[in-house]
């Protein structure tokens, strides 16, 4: 019984052997060659995620879009280096391939609202329709942009309210960038009685916009009459001037405009209607 027993053990031995001297020594050498592949692949993937870190700083990228898109590079490359690695070992990689994938697929259907939102994030910074401190008009919201992210624009309205407005809202409609332009023009219309002389109506006006320094002679002024209206000759008032000076020109130009009317003895007139009474008299009386 003795003997058996060292003869099974004997032949365990020799078994293990003959697999550590075959197989073993394959495997380890498969082995090796994986974690050769890692760490390799690893400071390879660092290698290329640095240069395109560096490329897109050169371009003057938006930091945050830069580091975004720099680590998703090296996930990638990563994922891709680990795959090698686990293919060498022996393990099947194809069925962790679909898995990644159908994960994937899964993930992107969960997250659209979201997805969209980055691309339209990154169409943002890309093309920079607007930057942090302009003054916009971007899906129905006026306000003054204080963060570009990836998924959302911080917006400032005028009243000091924070408004966070996702990006895909954004660039679904048109975006209007009151700070683009340096120079913009006041359109004011303002009616005088039929009554009134409108020559002196307009000399008045003219001397209102030359005697304020903060309108601009080039591009020249627009006074002029724009409408015969049911209850006023309507005359249209458009001066340029800096952007920063626009509102308070337009608030100023109301009240003195105003003002010089009424002392060249012009009056804004308010719409009115005439109702004429016709008495009959009753036939059957």
């Amino acid at each position: 019984m003795e003997s058996t027993d060292h003869e099974t053990i004997n032949q365990t031995n020799e078994a293990i052997k003959a697999w550590v001297a075959t197989d073993g020594l394959d495997f380890g050498i498969r082995l090796v060659t994986a974690l050769l592949i890692f760490v390799i692949g690893k400071c390879l993937a660092k290698i290329i995620s640095g240069a395109i870190n560096h490329a897109f700083a050169r371009s003057k990228m938006d930091v945050t879009l830069n580091q975004f898109l720099t680590k998703i590079a090296y996930t990638i490359l990563l994922i891709v280096v680990v795959l090698a690695a686990l293919d060498r070992v022996g393990v099947k990689t194809t069925s962790m391939v679909a898995i990644i994938g159908a994960a994937g697929l899964a993930i992107g259907l969960a997250m659209q609202g979201s997805l969209a939102n980055f691309a339209a994030g990154v169409m943002i910074i890309l093309f920079r329709p607007f930057k942090s401190g302009d003054f916009i008009n971007a899906g129905g919201i006026m306000g003054i942009v204080e963060e570009i992210s990836i998924f959302t624009t911080n917006l400032r309205t005028p009243d000091n309210l924070a408004v966070i407005v996702p990006n895909a809202q954004i660039t679904g409609g048109s975006i209007t960038n009151f700070s683009a332009k340096d120079t913009r023009r006041v359109d004011m219309t303002f009616g005088i009685s039929y009554d009134d002389n409108i020559s002196a109506a307009k000399e008045a006006i003219w001397a209102v916009l030359k005697a304020d320094a903060r309108v601009l002679k080039d591009p020249e002024s627009i006074v002029g009459v724009m409408e015969l209206a049911d209850s006023s000759v309507n005359i249209v008032v458009r001066p340029w001037v800096n952007r920063d000076d626009y509102w308070a020109v337009r608030m100023d130009m109301m009240e003195k405009v105003k003002a010089a009317l009424e002392s060249n003895g012009c009056s804004i007139p308010f719409p009115q209607r005439d109702v004429h009474i016709h008495q009959t008299e009753n036939k059957n009386t």
